[in-house]
């Protein structure tokens, strides 16, 4: 039997590198080689290949129909984005094809779908993925079946004038404890555009006008908020992931940060294409008043995969930067620091109850970040480390910034 002669039967893609993880994105070619290696001459029906890539969601929740009664909702649904067939061996008359004993390699090659692929994905709650399976048919045999994952990145520019331009706003409210009024306090923020890359630095320009009786502390959250869609049903899994904390603004003063900077980590990219799951980012920036609820400013971000090109120059193709950016992917893993705050210790009070009154309460961890070690997960994890910087710049450069008032 064939079974009892094959030695060894896996999936090789052509990779620049021996043992680095193939990457592609929409429109190219993917090519590599099955390989067969035999103990002794072996009778084969067909070699057939399928490639495949699907994001699926799924989750259960618990329902009650009345005091006793109880049952589980499910909830899933998947999107099709590659579905391609190749047959790498089968005789045109159907009869069997002797392969003699040792070692047969049959290429394979197909192009990705050239419409926007999605970026694979790892979550707790669904999957991006993309897959080569090739099954092998013996007479008298069962049918024997391989399977190799492939990851997808697709590249997301952010020299386009939409992401370079800047985001800004102003907040303020009334602090207060029961019905005795304490002051307000207010936020204007600025960030010079909306979109970076993993191991950038942002630099945050704000000012906190403190006009209470109480001192507060200024903070700021980069968080990621994943999003599962299923039968109009919506699931969401929020985490911070990286944080900056300000200096005490005592009662009835003001603070100015000129450029305090951000450490974006090493997360995957923004996934905003998909109709059921999405992974959006946002700046956060709040103020901590004890004894109350905090005020906190949202802006967006949007994590892309090619960075900012010096001066605004494009000297390059396009692919040849984003090939440029894929050397991240080689890269060690820095040692992580001190894992960020949860999520709940950053929203209001106001938004944790709107959150809870709408939607299922999101879960506050981190595994949809940093949940598998994955090769459809390289993104997040091998970002080359961004350079050393100081939370001070010590090169500031002149803003002309009116109280209170930062977008004029």
């Amino acid at each position: 039997m064939i079974f009892d002669k094959l030695k060894k039967f896996h999936i090789v893609f052509d990779s620049p590198e021996i043992d680095s993880t193939p990457v592609f994105s929409s429109g190219d070619v993917v090519s590599g080689k099955v390989v067969l290696d035999l103990a002794g001459e072996s009778k084969v029906e067909s070699l057939k290949l399928h490639a495949e890539g699907f994001a699926k969601v799924h989750w259960t929740e618990s329902r009650s129909a009345g005091s006793s009664t109880a049952y589980t909702q499910n909830y899933s649904d998947e999107v099709e984005y590659l579905n391609r067939r190749e047959v790498l061996l089968q005789a045109d008359n159907g009869e069997l094809t002797l392969l003699s004993a040792g070692r047969h390699e049959f290429p394979f090659s197909f192009q990705l779908p050239e419409e926007t692929l999605v970026t694979s994905f790892e979550g707790k709650h669904g999957s991006i993925r993309y897959w080569v399976k090739v099954k092998l048919h013996r007479p008298w045999s069962t049918v024997k079946k391989i399977k190799k994952e492939f990851t997808v990145i697709e590249p997301i520019d952010i020299n386009t004038p939409a992401l370079l331009a800047p985001q800004a706003g102003t907040k303020d409210k009334m602090a207060r404890v029961w019905y005795r009024n304490f002051g307000q306090v207010s936020i204007t923020a600025k960030i010079d555009r909306k979109g970076y890359t993993p191991g950038e630095v942002i630099p945050v320009f704000a000012e906190f006008d403190n006009a209470t009786s109480r001192s507060v502390v200024p903070k700021a959250y980069i968080t990621q908020t994943q999003t599962f869609i299923a039968r109009g049903t919506m699931k969401q899994k929020r985490a911070v992931v990286a944080t900056l904390s300000g200096d005490l603004v005592g009662a009835r003063r003001r603070e100015t940060w000129h450029g305090r900077a951000i450490k974006i980590p090493p997360v995957g990219p923004s996934i905003l294409q998909c109709r059921i799951i999405k992974v959006e980012y946002m700046l956060r920036v709040c103020v901590d008043v004890p004894g109350t609820s905090k005020l906190s400013l949202e802006l967006p971000l949007v994590m892309g995969t090619i960075p900012l090109h010096p001066f605004g120059s494009r000297t390059s193709s396009v692919s040849s930067q984003y090939s440029v950016n894929l050397e991240w992917l080689r890269m060690a893993i820095p040692e992580q620091p001190e894992p960020p705050p949860d999520y709940s210790s950053v929203v209001t009070d106001e938004e944790a109850g709107l959150q809870n009154s709408t939607a299922p309460r999101p879960e506050e961890d981190f595994s949809g970040i940093l949940e598998r070690p994955l090769t459809a997960f390289i993104q997040e994890f091998r970002f080359r480390p961004p350079p050393m910087y100081s939370e001070v710049d010590p090169n500031p450069q002149p803003i002309n910034m009116r109280p209170r008032c930062m977008t004029c």
